[in-house]
């Protein structure tokens, strides 16, 4: 059994490490409410944008031919964007999502290449998973568009050289704060929405449909990318404050756990040097 000097010792360390998760569920904290609020904000936004986005897939093309970004052809290739955190301490948010990821691509299939955004699929990827075409980090928690350009334009630009038939997102989608749901969605060809959709009486195209569509198809795909963006920095800093408070719950109960046996040794201890006392005194009365 182990002394009270070292029960001692272990209560202090552990109580030094649920400081410091308190401090981290603190700070998670303040960036998940900024996440959130930027989440929910923009997501009306990037929904309605996806939503034009497949009307003018419906829309019947000139005689210059269908869009590069609404091309449909055989998927023989694919790319997976996949976005995960630059961080760990969140529980299990980057784990699920990597093992979402992997499910898809097997069940794809198919030759695959990964654009990572977050250093912990890059690694994860780098060991074990399909070739990187690229990779990003250290967005931060407020990206904005300038940031996520780099992004789409190396998927935009590899999907019509035709590097890939098709491009996925994987992002963890925010739900609430105890709920983060890994989530891969088809990002390009841009699917046209389905018959029994209602779109609007008529399009007016100015200059022309080509320089129009050229324009909103790249902006509207880089939406949804930085959209799926702040889910996941959304569902980071929840993730991450939830682990932080179940940490720190865990260290306070192992230190109730501890000083009670902290308290038992130091009575064993106590009654032992009675015991010789005693023992000592009794042996002094019968010399």
């Amino acid at each position: 059994m182990a002394t009270a000097r070292e029960i001692k010792r272990r209560i202090k360390s552990i109580r030094n490490t649920a400081q410091v998760t308190k401090a981290m569920e603190t700070i998670a904290a303040t960036r998940m409410r900024r996440a959130q609020q930027q989440v929910l904000a923009s997501r009306p936004y990037s929904e309605k944008a996806w939503e034009v986005l497949t009307y003018l897939a419906r829309l019947p093309q000139s005689g210059e031919g269908v869009h590069p970004l609404l091309q449909q052809r055989p998927e023989k290739n694919i790319g997976l964007v996949l976005i995960t955190a630059d961080r760990g301490l969140a529980g299990g948010l980057n784990s699920n999502m990597i093992r979402e990821a992997v499910s898809f691509l097997k069940e794809k299939d198919k030759p695959a290449q990964i654009v990572a955004v977050g250093r912990k699929g890059r690694d994860w990827m780098r060991r074990y998973g399909p070739p990187l075409r690229a990779t990003f980090s250290s967005l931060g928690d407020r990206p904005t568009s300038v940031d996520i350009a780099p992004i789409a334009r190396v998927v935009i630009e590899d999907y019509i050289e035709g590097r890939y038939d098709g491009v996925y997102v994987g992002y963890t989608k925010f739900i609430n704060t105890l709920r983060q749901k890994p989530t891969i969605f088809r990002l390009l060809p841009i699917e046209p929405a389905e018959p029994t959709v209602e779109m609007a009486p008529d399009y007016i195209f100015e200059p022309d449909m080509q320089t129009v569509l050229d324009t909103i198809l790249r902006q509207f795909t880089e939406i949804q990318i930085l959209q799926s963006i702040y889910d996941a920095i959304a569902s980071e800093q929840s993730a991450r404050m939830v682990a932080m408070r179940n940490a720190t719950e865990a260290a306070e109960d192992l230190i109730s756990d501890l000083t009670l046996r902290y308290h038992k040794a130091r009575q064993q201890s106590i009654t032992r040097e009675l015991l010789d006392i005693v023992g000592a005194a009794e042996a002094m009365r019968k010399l």
